[in-house]
């Protein structure tokens, strides 16, 4: 499974992928999240969303089916 992490680069958000680098740029946090979860939707794996800080928030699998602990969230 790819590891992708959503984590603050200056003024913007970026996505990229553990082996790879930055794949995408955006404004907001919010933006990102919406984007991240499109292009989740057509590229498996785990996405680290980190807080402005860096600091881990959250994991979510894109698929759903492949989370490996079946939990809400």
């Amino acid at each position: 499974m790819n590891n992708y992490h959503l984590t603050r680069n200056g003024d913007r958000w970026q996505l990229t992928r553990q082996s790879d680098g930055t794949l995408l740029f955006f404004d907001t946090k919010e933006d990102a999240l919406h984007g991240c979860s499109e292009y989740m939707g057509e590229h498996p794996g785990s996405l680290k969303i980190h807080r402005s800080d860096g600091t881990f928030e959250e994991e979510r699998t894109f698929p759903r089916s492949l989370d490996p602990v079946k939990s809400r969230g």
